[in-house]
């Protein structure tokens, strides 16, 4: 008894012990996740006003709010970047899809090399490689100043089509080989198979590249303010000037709109995550 009561009291010991390793990332989370929200929450619904003796203070006021659904401007701007972003997002999806079906494929990829050539892009600077695709584009003949849509979506999808592959490729080799070879033993021909087996296997994949491109493309301002020459502006764009000039309340409401859009697209794809998971089974 003596013994099963001290191991108690060890094992309680470890576990109140592996409790502060959750400190740090409370400590992260409240300082640059809950922190930054509840400032943007602030000046979102605030205004600054001058006082008499010359100081500034916050009073409440829903001037950003109204601002924004008035001005035909940002809600323009609002639509064109949800535009790019679904094309961007259809575009790198219907690109990447069969890349990373041929490089999970070891009949056809018999190493990781290929995989490492599509990454690379990944480790050089972001702005390098806008960079570097607006000389390329311009060498071809391409100008963003003559052809803003079509020079920012090359760029947008250059820039965002590993981050649709990678996903992909860690979901397609994971799968499920049997249910692919049953569905052909049972007459499915090469189109009835994908549609049948491969593709709803590769849901989550399909989910969590959509997930890292769609948000990203929107809120991006570097690519667009490149490429297009500042003849194209996407959200991020217009919140970065509003900051920039110092108009934080006009910036936090636009930024708290990019934050809902992102909570409906996360809780959106989680639910459709999960649903095609209990349909095929995968748990």
């Amino acid at each position: 008894m003596a013994t099963a009561s001290k191991n108690s009291r060890v094992k309680r010991f470890f576990a109140f012990k592996r409790s502060y390793l959750t400190f740090p990332y409370a400590l992260f989370l409240l300082l640059f996740v809950i922190l930054p929200i509840l400032i943007i929450l602030v000046y979102a619904f605030t205004e600054t006003k001058t006082n008499l003796d010359g100081t500034e203070s916050l009073v409440p006021s829903w001037s950003a709010l109204v601002n924004f659904f008035t001005s035909p401007t940002k809600i323009n701007v609002l639509v064109v970047s949800l535009f790019l972003g679904i094309l961007n997002t259809l575009v790198c999806l219907l690109i990447g899809y069969p890349i990373a079906y041929l490089l999970a494929n070891k009949k056809v990829n018999t190493n990781y090399v290929l995989v490492m050539l599509f990454i690379m892009p990944m480790w050089i600077n972001f702005v390098l490689r806008t960079g570097a695709t607006r000389d390329v584009l311009n060498w071809m003949g391409i100008r963003g100043g003559d052809h803003p849509y079509i020079s920012t979506m090359i760029g947008l999808v250059y820039n965002y089509l590993p981050f649709t592959i990678l996903p992909l490729y860690t979901t397609m080799i994971k799968l499920d080989k049997s249910q692919i070879e049953a569905a052909r033993d049972l007459g499915c021909n090469p189109a009835q198979t994908f549609l049948k087996s491969i593709l709803p296997q590769s849901i989550p994949g399909i989910v969590s590249a959509a997930e890292m491109v769609f948000m990203p493309t929107m809120s991006s301002y570097v690519i667009s303010d490149t490429l297009s020459e500042g003849k194209l502006t996407l959200f991020g764009n217009i919140i970065y000037l509003n900051f920039s000039q110092s108009q934080w309340n006009e910036g936090s409401f636009m930024a708290l709109i990019m934050l809902v859009l992102i909570v409906i697209t996360m809780v959106s794809t989680h639910k459709l995550r999960d649903g095609e998971e209990r349909r095929t089974g995968r748990w």
